[in-house]
């Protein structure tokens, strides 16, 4: 290894961008592992938690929820429906706009998903106080925040960017 001075003088895979980028791979194998036993991956599992605190939202919200797009957000929901784990409900203020909402066997699924993210958030915390989440969380804010600013003139491929 090289004696390094500053960060920013650290080759790429050194800086903390390339940190958070592995950090965020390491979170999602993890979540990957302990979510495969109920067969479904991190967006699946995501989606169902997230329709299970909500209730029946469109999916243009859960899309904005989850910060995936709305085709993405779409072909997880057509996966989870075809397992019959969610379903797609006429909206009756809207004619125009289906409702997403989990079945019984869905909503019996994402008990075990709600305990699993839970263990997990204890597992990746441990030895970390609050005070120390508190202000890594305020500066992921201020990074996204940053990226906001640099991506609103940036347009992605399709299907690039989302989870």
């Amino acid at each position: 290894m090289s004696d390094v001075s500053h960060e920013l003088d650290a080759p790429p895979w050194q800086r903390v961008e390339s940190t958070i980028m592995r950090t965020a791979r390491a979170i999602r194998r993890a979540y990957e592992a302990r979510l495969a036993p109920l067969g479904l991956n991190l967006s699946q599992a995501s989606l169902l938690g997230c329709l299970d605190d909500s209730g029946p939202v469109t999916q243009t919200q859960l899309a904005a929820s989850l910060g995936l797009g709305r085709a993405a957000t779409g072909a997880i929901i057509d996966v989870l429906e075809r397992r019959g784990l969610v379903e797609r409900r006429p909206n009756p203020s809207d004619r125009r706009v289906w409702l997403v909402a989990t079945t019984a066997a869905g909503a019996d699924l994402a008990a075990p998903v709600h305990e699993i993210d839970r263990a997990l958030r204890g597992d990746l915390r441990a030895g970390i106080t609050r005070q120390e989440r508190q202000v890594l969380a305020q500066l992921l804010v201020r990074l996204q925040s940053n990226l906001s600013g640099i991506l609103t003139n940036v347009s992605l491929p399709p299907g690039k960017g989302d989870l």
